[in-house]
């Protein structure tokens, strides 16, 4: 499998259903995505937690928000039922689904696992 390498950035980017497997499949290092939506009022409530994320994880994991209003074919693939949820990628593979509204440090935790 080839590896895209992806620059080291403070910026929670948006993937979308064309760039994800580039993005995060064939990441170089484990990749969190966070898929949401506009209406989500909890959603809204752990945006910050994720950016708070990328900053402390900023060199070691790609984190990536995908909006699954606009892109519904990735989170049918992966059986996204609820939302907000974080799911952790390693080498291709997904490592952990998290759903719902969790601490920064339960989230950290389980992250430190798996890099």
């Amino acid at each position: 499998m080839e590896q895209t390498n992806i620059d080291s950035t403070l910026e929670v980017i948006n993937i979308s259903d064309e760039d994800f497997e580039n993005l995060i499949i064939k990441s170089n290092k484990p990749a969190l995505i966070d898929f949401w939506a506009d209406w989500c009022q909890p959603c809204r409530i752990l945006a910050p937690t994720v950016q708070a994320l990328s900053e402390d994880f900023k060199d070691r994991l790609f984190v990536g928000k995908m909006n699954i209003d606009e892109n519904p074919i990735t989170p049918q693939q992966y059986g996204v039922r609820s939302i907000p949820a974080l799911f952790l990628f390693k080498e291709g593979k997904l490592m952990e689904k998290i759903v719902g509204v969790r601490s920064k440090e339960e989230i950290k935790n389980i992250i430190n696992k798996h890099i």
